[in-house]
């Protein structure tokens, strides 16, 4: 069964968790510091390769081992068009499936607010529900 790395909605206690039919959690983990990371309208986070003379950082996620079928027929299909299926490179240097921002996707200019002091989207999300 493949790793999929989580950030948004589909990590535990999220709204989108049930979709992983009951897929094992491997670990809480973090990315290697190669991508930013943006909130989607204040509806979803949105992982971006870091490019260019930005600093990435090392966001945190949930790492699950996911049967191809739940993540073809189940996440999959409920993700944002905003994000498409890629590979990222965790903290240890491992590669694992994960949602990234799509590239071809034509998105207003301010439809991203980065959020990568967060680095997390619970901490951000909590933090915008306080304030």
């Amino acid at each position: 069964m493949p790793h999929m790395f989580l950030n948004g909605g589909a990590m535990r206690g999220g709204p989108l968790h049930h979709l992983l039919d009951g897929a094992p959690l491997v670990g809480v983990v973090r990315t290697a510091p190669k991508y930013r990371f943006y909130s989607v309208g204040d509806r979803f986070p949105a992982l971006d390769p870091e490019l260019g003379d930005s600093i990435g950082v090392r966001v945190v996620g949930e790492l699950y081992d996911v049967r191809w079928e739940t993540l073809r027929e189940r996440l999959l299909p409920a993700e944002p068009d905003e994000l498409e299926l890629g590979v990222i490179e965790l903290e240890d240097g491992t590669g694992t499936l994960a949602m990234v921002r799509r590239r071809t996707y034509a998105e207003p200019e301010d439809a991203y607010r980065d959020i990568s002091d967060h680095a997390d989207w619970r901490a951000y999300a909590a933090q915008t529900a306080g304030g």
